[in-house]
């Protein structure tokens, strides 16, 4: 008793305090811990911490691939790698047996479904993209670009791919010729503009615009492919050098759709499928999701301008922005089902589907197709109709989406050829002077121009003429001839042997344009594309003719100190530059160009269709048309 009342004797705990303050010291720290732990793995965002403490399981589905993407030249931009969501089974493969029996088959484009750790990969989309839960698995996706390869019948450069074997011909000093207005205008932009939208030779400086959202680079994706063509190597590694550190996608301004679609993507792909090089399928794909949130309409029309942002409407004088335009819209089918086959991911095959199932559905005046529809109601927003500017190129993919399914898209064939009979019953005429031309249609009453967007129908009809019915087949490739007369002589009655931007046929004028604000020349291609197609349709030496008298008014009009300039009045000797050098003058005029003097087996149609950018896009040569992919 003597030691409990002695405070010396009491036993202390190792920090100095009595048992009761020990004891409640304890209790604190329990709950402090029991707190902290709760946090760990209640809380949101606690994954990191969970790393720390908890022993590591097996590498998480899908990881590996974005590891392989991260190693990419890609992972500076700081933009995740696209992530392609579960594939939809196509009709007919809904059952498991179904969809082992696809994945055997000897497809164009070879899946590769990988088992274990690699099978899945997981990925959260931005809104607007078909967007998927942070946990939904998605499937990897594997192109075999090597047996892509194997299935082209004809080398991409043709046989005489090395030119120095090739003997001197004229054929082969004029192809130099336009291979060196290509290096000159690519040296141009490179020196004054290079990673701006395009070159500005007068005032040797760059150019942006409002078309492209903030996106950059315009004149260099447009020109991948034709540099990889005419095997200016150079050239070609500097631009693909640019798209690999420069090309961001970081954007949100607000873009058209359509533009965007056939420079960029079709760029992007195009040269994918030249080359193999992963840059350009990635890019494509990221840049595909861009532009989904245009399609958040009632009816899946999109509309004309996406914003890269948040919203989408439409160009303001399209019926104050209540109208989605027939070549804007009706131009996407072969870029959209190709980032489908690249990327696995359905949501782009599913949105241009969508667009023929409205257009199959509604009523047609007189089997034409007007330019305005409202993405809103999915009605016809007036009966303008027109095979130049505002519909020109929904016609030609219709008969491009034919070929480029090898020809097992019967829809698009059917289109097409109804659209064609009726282009030709009620559009078509032929001038006191003899010229075959296709008028405008403005709720029955004609307007006797062309415009010189309308001039690629003589290639397309030339193009479509084999498939046709065979009573029509003769009837259509004389149409596609003369078609492509009148707009040379569009070309031929002017003073710089160049043509306007529309012509007319009245008042005892015809194949000319009768007002200022129609002469001018902004380096377009659509004469000389259909030059090419009718050289090797019927290998009239009459177009090469008709395309070196276009080569030569370049050279003297239109070719400046600083790069190629479009000109105001085709009518003037003294030419008026306005100060432009266009993307598409090196993506299509000079591509056709070069092609028309070229082997038939170089780009062979046989392989590639043209988007209408003139970037070649591959035709299926599957055994299989049924897979699950885009069904090209």
């Amino acid at each position: 008793m003597l030691m409990r009342k002695v405070p010396v004797f009491v036993p202390a705990s190792p920090w100095g305090l009595r048992l009761p303050q020990k004891f409640l010291f304890l209790l604190f720290l329990s709950g402090l811990v029991t707190l902290c732990f709760g946090a760990l793995f209640l809380l949101p965002n606690s994954s990191r911490l969970k790393r720390l403490f908890l022993a590591p399981r097996t590498q998480q589905p899908g990881l590996e691939v974005v590891a392989e993407v991260a190693g990419h030249p890609l992972a500076r931009e700081q933009e995740s790698p696209p992530n392609p969501a579960p594939a939809v089974p196509a009709p007919g493969e809904e059952d498991a047996s179904s969809q082992a029996n696809a994945r055997r088959r000897k497809g164009w484009l070879r899946r590769t479904h990988p088992t274990g750790t690699r099978e899945m990969a997981t990925a959260a989309r931005s809104s607007g993209s078909a967007a998927l839960r942070p946990q939904e698995p998605s499937i990897p996706f594997s192109f075999d670009f090597h047996a892509f390869q194997s299935r082209l019948r004809h080398p991409v450069l043709g046989t005489r791919a090395d030119e120095s074997k090739e003997p001197q011909s004229l054929v082969r000093a004029q192809r130099e010729k336009i291979k060196e207005m290509m290096q000159f205008a690519w040296q141009s932009y490179k020196r004054y503009a290079m990673g701006k939208n395009e070159l500005r030779p007068l005032t040797k400086d760059g150019y942006e615009g409002s078309m492209f959202g903030g996106l950059s680079g315009a004149t260099i994706i447009d020109s991948l492919d034709t540099l990889y063509l005419m095997q200016l190597q150079d050239e070609f590694q500097e631009a693909k050098a640019w798209v690999e550190e420069n090309f961001h996608l970081n954007v949100s301004g607000e873009a058209s759709l359509f533009e965007v679609n056939i420079r960029y993507i079709g760029g992007l792909l195009s040269a994918f499928y030249l080359t193999g090089e992963e840059v350009f399928r990635i890019k494509a794909i990221k840049l595909g999701e861009k532009l989904l949130p245009a399609f958040n309409t009632p009816t899946g029309i999109p509309k004309g301008v996406v914003n890269f942002k948040s919203s989408n409407r439409s160009w303001g004088w399209a019926m104050a922005g209540s109208s989605s335009i027939l070549a804007e819209f009706g131009s996407l089918h072969l870029e959209f089902l190709h980032l489908t086959e690249l990327s696995g991911n359905q949501v782009f095959a599913e949105k241009v589907r969508n667009i023929r199932k409205v257009l199959r559905k509604i009523d047609k005046p007189f089997g034409l197709y007007p330019n305005f529809l409202s993405p809103v109601s999915g009605n016809w927003m007036q009966h303008h109709v027109s095979v130049g500017g505002l519909g020109d190129s929904f016609y030609e993919y219709l008969i491009k989406s034919w070929l480029m399914s090898a020809k097992t898209d019967v829809e698009a064939k059917d289109m097409y050829y109804e659209a064609l009979e009726a282009i030709e019953t009620h559009l078509l005429n032929v001038s006191p002077g003899g010229l075959t031309y296709i008028a405008e249609w403005r709720g029955g009453i004609l307007d006797h121009k062309m415009g010189h967007l309308a001039c690629f129908s003589g290639g397309m009809i030339a193009l479509g003429a084999e498939d046709a019915k065979e009573e029509k087949r003769a009837r259509y490739r004389e149409l596609a001839a003369q078609i492509t007369k009148t707009c040379h002589e569009s070309y031929a009655r002017s003073d710089t042997k160049l043509g306007p931007e529309a012509f007319w046929f009245n008042s005892g004028r015809e194949a000319v344009a009768t007002q200022l604000s129609e002469s001018y020349y902004i380096l377009r291609p659509e004469v000389v594309e259909s030059y090419m197609y009718l050289w090797r349709q019927t290998h009239d030496p009459i177009y090469r003719e008709w395309g070196w008298e276009v080569v030569t008014a370049l050279e003297k009009y239109c070719r400046t100190e600083a790069g190629f300039s479009g000109i105001q009045d085709v009518y003037s000797s003294i030419p008026n530059h306005d100060n432009k050098q266009q993307t598409f003058f090196l993506a299509e005029t000079l591509k056709y160009l070069y092609l028309l003097f070229s082997e038939d087996d170089v780009l062979s149609l046989e392989d590639w269709v043209f988007n209408t950018e003139a970037h070649p896009l591959p035709v299926n040569h599957s055994d299989s048309p049924g897979r699950g992919g885009g069904q090209l």
